[in-house]
């Protein structure tokens, strides 16, 4: 199997790039079985503590799926294409115990989009263009693009998109909500990175609740305020919040471990 992925270290920053520039980066199954055991390889690393996700080249995070390689699916297929995506990769990566940040490079249309907004963060340069155009082949988004999309920007909005299958400029993605930040290409991945290195001097196993809490308060299924009462107790029986509020009061940086 030919290996799509550039993964790299750098102190308590892990950095996945998906590498396929000949396609724009598209995702196949052999890209999201990939993504799948990165991910999951970097969540269980301890020395790990915020993940960025970026393309290589300068023209695309991810053009979409690769189109070729369900063309002729059957309704049973689709069905299990999107399910197996989502709980293999898109679902992983949201409800997962560290930060990732998406590096949005260029396009990032229909799974790619879909895969950036999986992300906790996104911060996309300015030539990125973003977008779900699958009703233009007869689809609609299949890895959570109807979900999320109406939670970041609002459901108006991501109706338009959805169903007109437009793309728009980082510029107005930002505006949107749909980003936090747009910056130069050439700086894109160097903001990435300070923002992954001061998520990563603070607590990890904070962030690791933080982040529970948060999609709880998205889930239907789940209480949100109650899931932030009893994370917040736990907080106050582990290692970090000892550290934490001892550096506070000697007026120290902390140093936390983790767990």
């Amino acid at each position: 199997m030919e290996n799509h992925l550039i993964i790299e270290k750098k102190g308590a920053i892990g950095i996945i790039a998906i590498d396929r520039p000949a396609k724009l980066n598209a995702l196949n199954k052999e890209v999201i079985d990939q993504l799948s055991i990165a991910f999951k390889n970097l969540f269980e690393d301890h020395n790990i503590r915020a993940i960025i996700l970026t393309g290589t080249g300068e023209k695309a995070f991810v053009a979409g799926a690769d189109i070729a390689a369900f063309s002729q699916f059957t309704p049973s297929q689709g069905t299990a294409l999107a399910r197996e995506g989502q709980d293999q990769l898109f679902h992983f990566i949201e409800q997962g115990p560290k930060p990732v940040i998406a590096a949005v490079n260029g396009y990032a249309l229909g799974g790619g989009l879909e895969l950036a907004m999986a992300c906790h963060i996104r911060i996309a340069s300015e030539n990125a263009q973003m977008g779900l155009p699958e009703v233009s082949l007869g689809l609609i988004p299949g890895y959570g693009g109807t979900q999320r999309l109406p939670q970041l920007i609002g459901k108006g909005r991501a109706n338009e998109l959805i169903f007109s299958a437009q793309m728009i400029p980082a510029t107005k993605a930002q505006d949107y909500g749909l980003v936090n930040k747009v910056v130069p290409l050439d700086q894109l991945m160097e903001t990435a990175e300070s923002l992954a290195t001061k998520i990563a001097q603070q607590s990890p196993t904070a962030i690791r609740a933080a982040i529970a809490a948060v999609n709880a308060g998205l889930d239907p299924d789940k209480n949100g305020y109650e899931t932030e009462i009893q994370h917040f107790g736990a907080c106050f029986g582990t290692p970090d919040f000892i550290e934490g509020t001892s550096a506070f009061l000697e007026k120290r940086k902390a140093q936390f471990k983790g767990a």
